[in-house]
Formats: C-alpha cells, structure tokens, sequence
C-alpha cells in the first residue's frame, strides 16, 4: 500500500504521542470513517509495544491532516451543548455511547475547563453501548423531581452528532 506523504509531525500533548501526517490523498490514508486510518494506528502502536518490549501500548493518535482533531472538536462541542441542558434542567444526561478514545476526551474536557467546574462525568454500560454521562458535582441542589439511585435513561437524539465517531 503506497501512502503518499508529504510531512510527520510529532508531538506529545501529556501522555498523548500524537502523529499527524500531511498529505494530498488524505482520503486514502483515512478510509472509509476511519477505518484505514483506524487499522494503521493500531499497527503502529503493535510494532512499538513488540520492538521497545512494552507491557501495554503507548497512547499514540495518528491524525491525516486534521481529521482526529476535527471529530476531538466536534465531541468537545457536544458535551458542551448537553452540559448546558444538564445546568438549566438540573438532570443528568447520557451521551451516546461512544469508543474508549472519545470518552476520554470528553472527561478530560469536563475536568480540565474551569467553566464547567460544576459539572463531573461518569462512564456507563458495557461494551459498544459504554456512555458518558453528564451531571451536576452539587446535584442534591437540582434534585426536585428524581431520587437518589433512581436508573438513569440514555437521552439520545436523532442529530447529535455523535452517530459518525471514526475511533
């Protein structure tokens, strides 16, 4: 398989090794959502665990030319969107489920952004349905209607934007 290339770059953002290739057929190098792109993430970090004798893979990201960056975009907006719902309803709320990658995004996103310091995330389910939901630190404070341990239903929109996740 010839990957045309133009450029690397590498850098370490935190515990994030990430790679971002620049080329003019990124299309080929991506796939089709990700796959392609997807499956030449994975062998890297393979033959890096194998070579450098490591007991777990390094958390690389390979990125053609901004495609990761973009949906890390889009997922950071949407949590925003439903923290939002969550501060004027006062509910929790539940993502749709998500890959492993996206989750993390999304709670490092919460954690670190000083204007959703009232907020906290929680992963849920199992499997491909695993989750993110999104609630209030202070949520005795916004309980009027629910109980404490009362099940939680995933609240899933049509459009969320949430249905075309390549990781």
């Amino acid at each position: 398989m010839e990957l045309p290339c133009n450029g690397i770059t590498i850098t370490e953002e935190g515990d994030i090794v990430r790679v971002d290739m620049d080329s003019p057929q990124a299309n080929k190098i991506i796939g089709w959502h990700g796959e392609t792109l997807n499956s030449l993430q994975h062998l890297i970090k393979a033959i890096i665990r194998s070579h450098e004798k490591l007991e777990r893979s390094p958390f690389i990201v390979l990125d053609v030319d901004g495609y990761r960056r973009v949906q890390e975009d889009k997922v950071r907006k949407i949590a925003e969107q439903k923290a939002d719902f969550v501060r004027r309803t006062g509910t929790r709320v539940a993502l749709a489920p998500m890959s492993p990658y996206f989750r993390r995004i999304v709670h490092l996103h919460i954690a670190a952004t000083p204007s959703l310091a009232d907020l906290t995330t929680e992963s849920t389910g199992e499997g491909d349905y695993r989750q993110i939901v999104l609630r209030l630190k202070d949520e005795s404070a916004a309980r009027t209607n629910t109980e404490v341990g009362e099940e939680l239903s995933p609240v899933i929109e049509d459009e969320d934007g949430l249905e075309n996740l390549d990781i």
